[in-house]
């Protein structure tokens, strides 16, 4: 009897730990967004407020701040705001596109829409961001790495750093891919 109860006790011990926080397949986090990021994601540097502000417009700004109320329409892709968001500027928003296990028709907007950019700056480092001690950047830089970026950036500070900085900050739309006319 003691050395089943010795077996269990050692059994708990040598167990890794499972965070309920984290999907245990992907990695991503998938609960309690807000709160201290260690540390980038496997593969991807992080860069300061004055890194980004010295890249400039040689950069693609990618926001992933969520948008708090806010419904997409799964049709058109149009997004109806409950109020009004701010980013850095010439930032491209992809709300929700940093939760741990998005839709998977943000997920496609997502991947879709950086290829397009990516695509016409294609030696521009990739700058994932989304609030200071948030979790959803830190998901959607380890997303585009695992799509195969190989220059993506986790701002981890994000446009709290931004603003701390001294920088504004200017209004910002969903990301909505355009629409060549022929």
């Amino acid at each position: 009897m003691v050395s089943g109860r010795l077996f269990a006790l050692a059994a708990s011990i040598i167990a890794p730990v499972q965070d309920a926080a984290f999907d245990p397949v992907g990695g991503y986090r998938i609960a309690a967004y807000r709160g201290v990021v260690p540390g980038p994601p496997p593969g991807v540097a992080q860069i300061d407020a004055a890194g980004v502000a010295a890249l400039g417009d040689r950069a693609l700004l990618i926001d992933v701040v969520p948008a708090e109320g806010g419904v997409r329409d799964p049709a058109t892709g149009a997004w109806r705001l409950a109020r009004p968001a701010v980013s850095i500027p010439h930032a491209h928003w992809f709300p929700e596109a940093g939760r741990g296990m998005p839709d998977p028709a943000i997920e496609r907007w997502f991947l879709d829409g950086v290829r397009t950019l990516a695509a016409r700056h294609p030696r521009a480092p990739i700058i994932v961001f989304c609030l200071a001690d948030c979790w959803m950047s830190w998901n959607a830089a380890l997303r585009l790495r695992r799509a195969g970026y190989t220059q993506v950036r986790w701002f981890a500070e994000g446009s709290d750093g931004w603003r701390d900085l001294g920088r504004s900050l200017v209004p910002v739309a969903p990301y909505r891919a355009s629409v060549r006319r022929r």
